[in-house]
Order: C-alpha cells, then structure tokens, then sequence
C-alpha cells in the first residue's frame, strides 16, 4: 500500500460539476492499492497516517511537531491506482494495482477505518469518488509531501532486485573459477615445457 500524503492549506475533489469532498487545513492522501495488501496494511497505514507530525503544535507553535489529530484538521481520502505503476521502457504498467472491484472494497475499508480512527469524522474526514474521473484540487502548504509505503510494500520491492544481483554475483563466481582454472592449465602447461626441454638438454 503506498500513500502520497500532502500537507495543504484547502483541498477538494470534483467530479464534473459535483463536489465529492472538500477541507480547510489538514492532509490530502492520494492513495493505491496493490495486489497483495490486506486488513494488515489498512490499519498500519491509517495509525501512521493520523500520527504523522507534520503540522506546527497548536499550542507552542513548534513546526513537525504534531499530528492530525492535535490539530484537529481534515483529511481528504482520495483513491489513485497510478500510484502503483511500474515504468517499462516509457509506459505505465499498472499490474500491481488491485483490480477494481476487490480495489474498491479494500478502499471503503481504509475510509471506514480513518473515520473510526478521527474524531468528528463526519465533518473533518472527506473523501473523492472511488473509479470517477476526478479534478483534485490541492493547495500544498510549504510544500509538504511525504510518499508513505507499507513494510510489506519495502519488502516487496526490496525482493525483486536481488535476483539479478544473485545473478551477478554467479557470474561473477563462475568468471574467476574459469579464470583459476585457467590459470592452472597454463601452470601445468608451462611446466610440460619445462620438463620436455630439461629432458631434451639431459639427453644432450
């Protein structure tokens, strides 16, 4: 699960001519998907998201120093599969994105759980329109923006680069044994010639 989160003065979604969601100061989260999250990553990723200290504290007014639910301010959810995109030469692959459908479910879950999760939800947590074509409206405060990956997406991305280095590193294994060997050969070249000419002057 991958999250963009913006910190921003006022943000808000339409689609047409209709406003899905709008807030005043707070967080604007562009979120996607991938195939391989579950409930694990929703509740990991909305603790994180409602902790995240990157508001000035109300009361002191030291900045990076408090979070959403300190400040009381709004977040605006708003579902992006792009977020899950693979570049290939120069065109988007989206096949780590979730398929839609499950994509959808797994999306009202995170909402669900980010309003269970703040206050006064009703009015300070909004949301886009899953699967529309949507206008986001972002007024980015600083800026500030902050990608946010779920362990097991680090993990997964972690996990595909190390096979060619494997790779590499057999080949690498494979080229300095072949270089040994032959190396050896030419030792024990070097020295039939040796003991040829020895035997020929012997004769002499």
């Amino acid at each position: 699960m991958r999250a963009i989160v913006q910190k921003v003065t006022k943000a808000s979604v339409t689609v047409g001519d209709r406003t899905t969601g709008s807030i005043g100061k707070g967080m604007c989260v562009l979120l996607g998907i991938s195939t391989t999250d579950t409930d694990k990553e929703i509740q990991w990723m909305v603790n994180k998201l409602v902790k995240l200290r990157i508001f000035d504290h109300p009361e002191t007014g030291k900045p990076w120093d408090a979070d959403l639910l300190q400040c009381n301010y709004g977040i605006l959810l708003v579902s992006q599969f792009t977020l899950q995109c693979v570049l290939k030469g120069n065109k988007p692959d989206f096949h780590g994105a979730m398929k839609s459908e499950e994509s959808e479910k797994m999306y009202n879950k995170f909402c669900a759980a980010v309003r269970q999760a703040v206050p006064n939800s009703e009015s300070l947590v909004q949301e886009g329109e899953f699967g529309a074509f949507m206008q986001v409206h972002i007024q980015n405060d600083g800026p500030v923006t902050i990608p946010i990956d779920s362990p097991e997406s680090l993990q997964n991305q972690k996990v595909k680069p190390a096979k060619p280095q494997k790779q590499a590193k057999k080949k690498k294994e494979e080229g300095e044994k072949k270089k040994e060997d032959g190396e050896k050969k030419k030792e024990v070249g070097d020295k039939d010639v040796v003991e040829g000419v020895t035997e020929g002057v012997e004769k002499l």
